[in-house]
This record gives structure tokens, C-alpha cells and sequence, in this order.
């Protein structure tokens, strides 16, 4: 199939709706335009730049947890979660009454990505393994009656109220099971010749226009990203996240996507995505570099605790991992008493390492404040 040449799918009449049927993607693809070669050989640099970090960093399981955290905070705010960073990293209680929905939802995507990450071990990218991660995102929150876990057995629409004023109906449930059979072959037909980014480029823009679930389509299209870089080697470490990247550009994104469906124009979306792909693994890439020297200060900041620098050490590891932490869980962790956790904490208040964030007497939270401006920036 030529991008040029391409034609998208066919609306095809419903009672009172058109459906937009899409055509299949696993075969070979090919293309002319020049602008595409290039954005794919930066996209590929770029990724191996990002992945090479992932490779030295030492401890680099540390700093990939923030990644998760951003991730799941980023891709929920897309779709109207209100979850600052430093509420998902806080516990359940910490959180107030009315934000515990939000806070809920952020968890569930922080679970279900590092499930199947997890998963990839024993089971390659494929259906089974998206419907596996749908359910863990969908448990217990909204959406949670919405067929988790199941590819859908009816009607969905985006946008608008109803099916008579949606944006785009997406094709109807007796066709998705098809179409979702293609698109993992797709992934893993070794007898083509397209490239990894390419092929991802098109499979984001495929799972979006099927949209085979009810509910939780764009946070499961998101993560299959990281899902297929890591399932066919392109990274060693699920590092690289898209949600930022499309949640800045949010109006040109969805822009992107419908002109595939409503004028073939496959070209813009794959040069938006290798332009994302470039972007992102770049700003991933000085993420690391940042990290790896605000590291370098912090280690030297807790060697002047003295006597305490041992158990300095290992509250800043457990800071790497959970950057918004309280006097009990570095007491539990640490396994040490809560007034040795206090003094400790009053330390790395001292050398600018914490910082106190809910402004109470009680129930106080403290904030490795360097470290997660990092990911916020």
C-alpha cells in the first residue's frame, strides 16, 4: 500500500448513523515523500539516544517508576482526570474525598502499565494482552460496567452526546474483532519490510479509528506505544511516553487523526508521529542526563549527614523510587523508629533534598521537590 494512494475505510450506513469502516493495514507499505525518511532516520536516533541512557544509568528501574507515574498522570489528565504528579505518588488517604475518583483512575493506569511491561516476558504485544491491561485500568472507577477487559459489543461514538451528533463513529462492533485479528498480525508479520516506527505510526492511528473498546481507548492506544518499542527491542527499558507529547499538541493530534479518516492524508499523521517520537525521546534523553546529575548533588548533600549518611542513602533510593514520602513510610521502609524517621527527614530538609507540601501538623508529606520538577517541566 502506497501513502499516497492511500483511501482510509467507507462510511456505511446504520439505523439513524454511518459507521466509519476502515480498510486493513497488515501488508507492505511504501511511500515517496522524502520528509518521512528523514523524520524516521531522527526518530530512530533519537530513540537510540534515549535508549543508550537507559542502558548506563545505574539503577535505572529507579527513575523509570517516575516515568510510569508521569505517564499515568499525563495520559489521564487527556482524558479530564484533575491528578496533580504529586497527588499520584500520594496515598489513598492523603488524598481529598472529592479528588479520590481522579486519584483512583491514575492508579489503576500506574498498575496496568507496569503489569504489562511485566508481562511482555511471557506474552508478546497482542490482543490478549490489551484486553488484560484494559481490565486493570477500568477496575473499580469509571467505566468499570463498561465490558473491562472485552473488546466491545456495541455502538461507541467520540464526541458529542449521542450517535446523531458525533464527531466520529467508529466501526461497528461486528467488525472489531476482524480488524483488532489484522492489526496484530500486523505487529509481528515478518514478511514485510516496514519499519518498527512506521508500522507503530500506523497501528496507533488503526486502534484509535477501531476504538475497540467502550471506554479507555486513548489510554490503552497510548500505551501500546512503550508496549510495542519494548516488545520488539527498539528499548530496553519502557522509557518513552507519547501522552506528553500529545497532550500539548492536543488539538493538533486529534487534527491529525481525522484527516486520515476524511481525506487519506496518512502522511501528515505519520510525520506528526515520527515528530513525536523525535521530541519526545529527546526531552527522555536530557531527562536522564538531569537526573544523573542532580544524583551526583544529592549523594554528595547526604555524605555530609555524617554518622547518618548510611541511612541517608537509603531514604534517598526509596525518594527515586516514591519522590512524596511521609515520616511512616520511611520509617517502614528503613525499618527504623518515626522519631528517627522526623530527624531524618529534618536532614534532608537542611540540605534541600525535602521539602514539606501539605502545610498541616498532622499527616504531613514531604517532597523530593528537585527531583520531581524534573518530570514536570
Amino acid at each position: 500500500m502506497k501513502f499516497e494512494t492511500f483511501k482510509a475505510g467507507a462510511w456505511k450506513p446504520r439505523y439513524q448513523y454511518k459507521s466509519f469502516e476502515p480498510v486493513t493495514v497488515d501488508h507492505a507499505w511504501i511511500w515517496e515523500d522524502a520528509t518521512i525518511n528523514t523524520l524516521l532516520e531522527a526518530a530512530n536516533r533519537a530513540l537510540g539516544e534515549l535508549n543508550a541512557f537507559s542502558l548506563i544509568v545505574p539503577d535505572i528501574d529507579l527513575f523509570i517508576e517516575m516515568h510510569v507515574v508521569k505517564e499515568a498522570q499525563t495520559s489521564s489528565r487527556i482524558e479530564g482526570t484533575q491528578t496533580g504528579i504529586d497527588e499520584a505518588l500520594m496515598s489513598e488517604e492523603q488524598i481529598q474525598p472529592e479528588k479520590r475518583d481522579d486519584w483512583r483512575e491514575v492508579r489503576n493506569y500506574i498498575e496496568a502499565v507496569n503489569t504489562a511491561i511485566a508481562e511482555l516476558k511471557n506474552l508478546p504485544l497482542s490482543n490478549r494482552l490489551l484486553k488484560q491491561t484494559h481490565e486493570i485500568l477500568m477496575r473499580g472507577v469509571r467505566g468499570e460496567h463498561k465490558q473491562p477487559g472485552e473488546f466491545r459489543t456495541s455502538q461507541n461514538w467520540i464526541g458529542g452526546s449521542s450517535l446523531t451528533d458525533a464527531v466520529f463513529i467508529p466501526p461497528h462492533p461486528d467488525g472489531v474483532p476482524a480488524l483488532m485479528g489484522d492489526l496484530e498480525m500486523f505487529w509481528h508479520n515478518e514478511e514485510i519490510v516496514v519499519p518498527h516506527l512506521i508500522r507503530l505510526a500506523i497501528s496507533h492511528y488503526q486502534f484509535e479509528t477501531i476504538h475497540p473498546f467502550l471506554d479507555g481507548n486513548g489510554r490503552i492506544g497510548r500505551l501500546m506505544v512503550p508496549l510495542y518499542l519494548v516488545g520488539h527491542g527498539l528499548l530496553a527499558k519502557p522509557s518513552l511516553y507519547l501522552s506528553d507529547f500529545f497532550e500539548r499538541n492536543r488539538a493538533s493530534y486529534y487534527d491529525a487523526l481525522m484527516r486520515v479518516r476524511e481525506s487519506n492524508d496518512l502522511i501528515h499523521w505519520v510525520r506528526f508521529f515520527l515528530q513525536g517520537v523525535a521530541e519526545t525521546a529527546t526531552k527522555g534523553r536530557d531527562v536522564f542526563r538531569q537526573v544523573l546529575a542532580l544524583r551526583t548533588d544529592a549523594e554528595q548533600a547526604v555524605l555530609e549527614l555524617g554518622r547518618r549518611a548510611v541511612s541517608g542513602r537509603k531514604v534517598l533510593n526509596l525518594l527515586y523510587r516514591k519522590p512524596v514520602v511521609t515520616a511512616a513510610d520511611i520509617a517502614r521502609v528503613l525499618e527504623i523508629s518515626t522519631p528517627t524517621a522526623n530527624t531524618l527527614i529534618r536532614e534532608f530538609e537542611g540540605v534541600g533534598l525535602l521539602k514539606e507540601i501539605t502545610g498541616q501538623q498532622r499527616g504531613r508529606a514531604y517532597a523530593f521537590d528537585r527531583y520531581l520538577r524534573l518530570f514536570v517541566s
